[in-house]
């Protein structure tokens, strides 16, 4: 069963781990947060065949299809996605030989996002063998609502 606590850690992960790569995607278009292009190493931008600022709009894309897909209700897959991704950041900044502090940021980001997406399938797993939605938050018979 699915108490009430776990209900509400998944709703702040998946609200959480939703906004946030979907805000930090939109600003690889402004720059406003920091400058998105001195986190791309150097090495890896030199195989692009455009620019880096052209790949950063890319990523930033894809953060923000991640996070609307965690917002809207895909949260198992859009957290194995958020969480691979950030790993693979991590690896870039952690190549360049910089930045160490915001590479483990990163990986503990991934693991929140790996836990969202484990919560998701257990939550699931609880309305597949569950009797009613309602249950599965530990609230009697009552609708859950997305």
């Amino acid at each position: 069963m699915i108490t009430r606590g776990l209900n509400s850690a998944w709703w702040m992960l998946r609200i959480g781990l939703g906004l946030g790569p979907f805000l930090a995607g939109l600003d690889k278009f402004f720059n406003l947060l920091t400058d998105w292009g001195m986190y791309l190493n150097p090495a890896a931008e030199a195989l692009l065949p455009f620019s880096g600022g052209a790949f950063m709009r890319m990523v930033g894309v894809i953060e923000m299809v991640v996070g609307l897909a965690i917002l809207a209700g895909w949260a198992r897959i859009g957290g194995y996605v958020a969480a691979a991704w950030l790993v693979a950041i991590a690896v870039n900044l952690v190549t360049m030989g910089m930045f160490y502090d915001l590479a483990v940021r990163d990986v503990e980001i991934a693991i929140a996002a790996y836990t969202l997406a484990r919560l998701s399938e257990a939550r699931e797993s609880a309305a597949d063998n569950s009797v009613s939605t309602g249950e599965i938050l530990g609230l009697g018979r009552l609708r859950e609502t997305h």
